[in-house]
């Protein structure tokens, strides 16, 4: 099996390159997915998050209102700190178990937001990282997503810089262009991952 953590900073195009990794057979674990579905109504994740932040955080339908919840922590780093340590050990456990249960040779690409921020690179045989730059994530965020330049910016300024994950990465997917040019840059990376099964050594 390897292990690979999946990284970029918002905007930058991670999700793109996890679906084309996926497409070509890795098996793809989505924080972000699993960081919803820990907090699913009646989980105890969400009742833990009530006890903590209050019913004031749920929609009408008793679901979490994570608009709500995003408004309440993204400029409080004590609200976002208690928050994570309710949610990230909860997406943590079961990143592990869906790890744990994927075939002996898998390629396994953990999609990881804040793989840098968590400092916990090292957990993995391989770092990727989507890079773009500022103006183009802004560019995307805005036209794509329908956020403002400001939003934007304020996501991008309390996520980790393009140093600091650029100064973690093993392969670096340059993502300014097109989808075009990032489907080869996947695809090379993929078959680096899986060399041809033949009797030849392979050349490095």
């Amino acid at each position: 099996m390897i292990k690979v953590g999946l990284t970029g900073g918002v905007g930058s195009g991670k999700s793109q390159a996890a679906q084309l990794l996926a497409d070509r057979g890795a098996v793809v674990v989505d924080a972000d997915r699993l960081a919803r579905e820990v907090v699913a109504p009646g989980t105890p994740g969400l009742r833990r998050v009530i006890e903590v932040f209050g019913d004031d955080v749920l929609d009408t339908d008793g679901a979490l209102d994570r608009p709500a919840m995003a408004a309440l922590v993204f400029g409080d780093a004590q609200a976002r700190a208690r928050l994570e340590a309710i949610v990230h050990p909860l997406v943590g456990a079961r990143a592990a178990e869906l790890m744990a249960a994927a075939d002996d040779d898998a390629v396994v690409v953990y999609d990881v937001p804040l793989l840098v921020e968590r400092a916990n690179a090292a957990g993995y045989d391989l770092v990727v990282v989507v890079d773009a730059s500022d103006d183009v994530r802004i560019d995307r965020l805005v036209r794509l997503r329908g956020w403002t330049e400001a939003d934007a910016r304020a996501r991008m300024s309390a996520q980790a810089g393009r140093e600091d994950r650029l100064a973690v990465a093993d392969v670096v997917l340059a993502n300014d262009g097109t989808l075009e040019e990032l489907t080869e840059q996947v695809d090379a990376l993929w078959q680096s991952l899986n060399p041809p099964a033949t009797g030849a050594p392979s050349c490095h």
